[in-house]
């Protein structure tokens, strides 16, 4: 599969069901930008049939390669992410995993009944990071009981398989010198930033990488028992910078990862603006 088929038909998802994005995006093309992205990320959980290797599979057999490994305790998840082994402007890919031994039994066994509600046969699927939630409608109440726990285990097994975000590359940005800049653009459009840990940027020009996202787009989603507005998917900012060889840094930090994933998080209606 030709790679930026790939991305297009990740992009077609994300776009659709998350109409903000699309708007940002074209915000930027307006001010006469090229967007350029520098990663996507997805979310699953850690069964053989469907952990961040055969989430993967359909990057690694079209020449992407893991660089990076990284453990997130507190929320009790394990990330790894990928670049093309020969095209260094192809964006990389972010695919985390739940690690749902760490969880109640309840949990567990919630996620563990949808998964095997499929054939194994279903998870041999090659569009299988295309298919979106492959196991029917939820109960909102299984939802809210997940979302207790675990955001992600809710975000994950609701939407499942989709770009969780996409993440414009600052540094291809013409117009913006810093990511200040762009968080002010994008602000006074209208969508509020994630500021988990009370900052709009995550990490900093000594670590080699900055990064600010916006808050997820709630929107109204169908339940088996309803319609309920929930947070779907957000836009992430990358700014990259060059280590002692001059060659911009390619990795992740995982403590901005950590805060980006609370883009996610269901923010209360009145504080979560008109757009993401």
């Amino acid at each position: 599969m030709e790679i930026h088929s790939i991305f297009d038909r990740f992009w077609e998802a994300y776009s659709t069901q998350n109409p903000s994005a699309k708007r940002i995006y074209d915000l930027f093309t307006r001010e006469g930008e090229q967007v350029v992205h520098d990663h996507i990320a997805l979310r699953t959980f850690n069964d053989p049939r469907v952990d961040i290797d055969v989430v993967a599979r359909v990057f690694t057999d079209n020449g992407y390669e893991a660089r990076g490994t990284y453990d997130f305790k507190a929320k009790k998840l394990l990330g790894r992410h990928y670049e093309h082994r020969s095209d260094p402007d192809a964006p990389k890919v972010f695919i985390s995993q739940l690690l749902m031994e760490g969880f109640s039994e309840s949990l567990q066994r919630t996620i563990k009944e949808r998964l095997d509600s499929l054939p194994r046969e279903a998870y041999m699927d090659p569009d299988l990071v295309f298919r979106g939630s492959l196991w029917g409608k939820l109960p909102f109440a299984v939802y809210e009981g997940l979302r207790k726990e675990s955001e992600y285990a809710a975000w994950t097994l609701t939407y499942g398989y989709r770009a969780n975000h996409f993440a414009i590359k600052v540094n291809e940005l013409k117009g913006f010198q810093d990511l200040r800049q762009v968080n002010e653009f994008v602000k006074r459009h209208g969508y509020l930033m994630n500021t988990a840990s009370g900052s709009e940027i995550y990490g900093t020009a000594e670590e080699l990488l900055e990064q600010s996202a916006t808050r997820a787009e709630i929107i109204p989603f169908e339940f088996s028992d309803g319609i309920h507005e929930i947070p779907a998917c957000f836009y992430e900012f990358t700014l990259r910078y060059p280590d002692k060889s001059g060659k911009l840094y390619s990795g992740f930090i995982a403590a901005n990862a950590d805060k980006i994933f609370e883009s996610t998080n269901f923010y209360k209606k009145d504080e979560s603006g008109p757009g993401m």
